[in-house]
């Protein structure tokens, strides 16, 4: 199972599960949906700061790289 921390992982299974989306322009909003809508993704929604949005976004953006 996915939690926050796993900022790379979460990213390569948005870079899947997402490829016609631009990581460069969601905004964090969208990105917290997307994240919390894996179904490896299992944390307290609460948890998520802007911080690991910032790190998931970056990873993602590697990844689509």
């Amino acid at each position: 199972m996915l939690k926050w921390v796993d900022t790379l992982d979460i990213a390569i299974e948005l870079a899947e599960k997402y490829p016609e989306k631009d990581a460069q322009w969601i905004n964090f909003v969208e990105l917290r949906k997307l994240v919390l809508s894996l179904k490896n993704f299992e944390d307290d929604p609460e948890r998520c700061n802007e911080k690991i949005l910032e790190s998931i976004q970056q990873n993602w953006i590697d990844e689509m790289e």
